[in-house]
């Protein structure tokens, strides 16, 4: 019916019920060029981005919780700035003279990446997808947190009901590389195409909840294409842990290119078809709009949950990225404490409810 098209017509994907413009990823690993094994992804990030982050975010580990710690250090005695809840009574009762407990610090967290890889997710409109950039910055994020000796987790969704796979938090590089094998075989397993899979964050947010007991410190890595719903369960998440959101962002979502001609866009998880102008002006200036609108709601909801948020391009260095965002976050927390911080760059702010870099 449109083979006058043919020779101006490109295929490209949307995210679900966004009105997006997605295409097929140029360079990036699928049917016709395997994935790399879990050795190999993390030996390539180790030289292009952990390298370059070597020495450069020293100074921004901060404890997660608050207080003396749990493991006894020492006992000495009681001294007028000394909180009288740290006395030890036994010992004071024995010496006839006050004794308080010292306790080691404990810095050790355990950290969960809540990683989104659903239909949407596998849009690049360049070298470099959505989904790579979601398992390079998970390996990145869990490298940095495990040198520290602490533990790291993993809950993969994949466009299910379900959590794909849950990794308990444990330590150490034979962990580490599992949590890269999950991701990877996840990232190439072919999706129905038959099959509508929805991104459901809100669900998955409340698997979250339920199988993370302890307070930690929660990544929700996603595009965060889903439908509404989903601010609730970040906001209840965010109050027993400390989140992050992980934002995966391609340039073709915010901006339709010019002179594209016709092209036939489909929903990637629903498999909906809709065929478009690309070189209508007022198209492209209502697309360009929605997006914005899309943009300030999002980032509102984010605001409101308390939750900073880290906004990852497929087109940007993921190592200034991080710089930034952890510039950031220390400026906000010198803030908070009433000191003064050196500013940042125009592309990251601060909001009254989080941290937006």
């Amino acid at each position: 019916m449109f083979s006058w098209l043919r020779k101006k017509r490109t295929e490209a994907t949307a995210a679900a019920g966004s009105g997006q413009p997605q295409a097929a990823v140029t360079g990036a690993p699928g049917a016709d060029t395997p994935w790399p094994n879990a050795v190999q992804w993390l030996q390539r990030l180790e030289w292009t981005v952990l390298k370059r982050l070597d020495g450069q975010l020293q100074g921004d580990y901060r404890s997660l919780f608050r207080g003396s710690g749990l493991v006894l250090a020492d006992l000495r005695e009681y001294q007028a700035h000394d909180d009288v809840r740290h006395i030890d009574w036994n010992v004071t009762a024995r010496m006839q003279t006050p004794y308080v407990r010292e306790h080691q610090e404990d810095r050790e967290i355990a950290a969960w990446f809540v990683v989104d890889l659903s239909a949407s997710v596998a849009f690049g409109s360049g070298p470099t997808s959505k989904r790579q950039l979601a398992c390079s910055i998970v390996t990145v994020l869990s490298k940095l947190l495990s040198q520290h000796g602490n533990r790291v987790g993993l809950m993969l969704f994949t466009g299910q009901d379900r959590a794909h796979s849950v990794v308990p938090a444990r330590s150490g590089r034979r962990h580490l590389l599992h949590i890269v094998h999950q991701m990877l075989q996840a990232g190439q397993t072919p999706a129905n195409a038959s099959a509508v899979q929805t991104s459901a964050l809100g669900p998955w947010l409340a698997q979250a909840q339920s199988v993370l007991k302890r307070r930690s410190a929660v990544f929700v890595v996603s595009d965060f294409i889903s439908p509404a719903g989903w601010e609730k369960p970040l906001a209840q998440l965010a109050r027993r842990h400390e989140v992050v959101a992980v934002r995966l962002r391609d340039p073709l979502e915010m901006a339709w290119p010019d002179n594209t001609g016709m092209l036939l866009v489909q929903d990637a998880e629903s498999g909906e078809q809709l065929l478009v102008d690309g070189n209508d002006a007022a198209f492209r200036q209502r697309f360009a709009q929605q997006a914005q609108e899309r943009e300030a709601v999002l980032l509102e909801s984010l605001s409101q949950a308390g939750v900073d948020c880290l906004e990852l391009n497929t087109d940007e260095a993921m190592d200034q990225a991080l710089l930034r965002f952890a510039q950031l976050r220390k400026r906000a927390s010198q803030l908070s404490t009433g000191g003064r911080a050196a500013p940042v760059g125009s592309s990251a702010h601060l909001q009254a409810g989080g941290v937006h870099a």
